[in-house]
């Protein structure tokens, strides 16, 4: 079922640590980044409850997961107001990577922020080019990638629609589970708010065949990873206010 975005405008969040009160676009920013954040997390952690065979990198696949994710379980104008936050998010990655004069980490994992953004915008665009042309024009999506995007995202949805189908027919349940520290700050409970609505959504939806832990917590740095051998997804509470530090103004 198509949802609205859960962007939390009926939160208050007060001021942060920093005296700097959180304005709504930022809020609507930190909130689609880390609902796609999520999703990318539950690529990984699919992969590996599944056992899922992937040929190439994972980081890859789990990046395809949260642009069909975004596109499928959203209205068109909520889904639409995500991918442009999300894309804006790898954008500004980059641009703070080159204004301190750190290089892309090519050795990397993941791959180079910008590349991940154009593929990003490529595949939520491939995914309903008639509506979404301004979307590629206004994120400078070039015209030769954008004749590939609908196959792109037709590949895309070939990989992930099967097992999403295939999750969505073991019916609702509580697979996820969650967990937040609630004695964390403004942005912690931001992510709180943001991924528990998201835990609730996706067991209304579908069942893993084992459980999955999702917690919320303060980790020391700005991160959200998978652990395959705890099955646990962990959004670090101080990933929020990375994103609203470099929300675009």
């Amino acid at each position: 079922m198509r949802r609205l975005a859960a962007l939390l405008s009926a939160v208050c969040l007060g001021t942060p640590a920093t005296g700097a009160p959180i304005d709504a676009n930022s809020r609507d920013f930190v909130a689609a980044n880390l609902t796609a954040i999520f999703y990318h997390e539950l690529g990984h952690a699919f992969i590996d409850i599944l056992k899922l065979p992937i040929y190439g990198q994972e980081e890859d696949a789990a990046d395809v997961l949260s642009a069909v994710l975004v596109h499928e379980l959203y209205e068109e104008e909520s889904a639409v107001e995500i991918a442009h936050a999300t894309a804006l998010g790898f954008r500004q990655e980059s641009v703070l990577r080159t204004e301190n004069g750190v290089d892309a980490a090519y050795w990397d994992v993941h791959g180079p922020d910008l590349q991940r953004y154009y593929t990003f915008v490529c595949l939520f665009y491939g995914a309903d080019t008639a509506r979404r042309q301004s979307f590629a024009d206004d994120l400078a999506l070039p015209k030769g990638r954008q004749a590939t995007c609908a196959d792109e995202f037709e590949q895309a949805s070939d990989s992930w629609g099967p097992v999403m189908k295939e999750l969505a027919k073991n019916g609702a349940g509580r697979s996820m589970r969650f967990l937040a520290d609630h004695r964390t700050d403004v942005f912690g409970k931001l992510t709180a708010d943001v991924i528990g609505a998201e835990v609730k959504a996706m067991n209304a939806e579908m069942s893993l065949p084992k459980s999955l832990l999702v917690r919320v917590e303060p980790c020391g740095t700005a991160n959200a990873f998978y652990d395959p051998k705890t099955r646990e997804i962990i959004m670090c509470t101080e990933f929020a206010r990375s994103l609203a530090e470099m929300a675009p103004r």
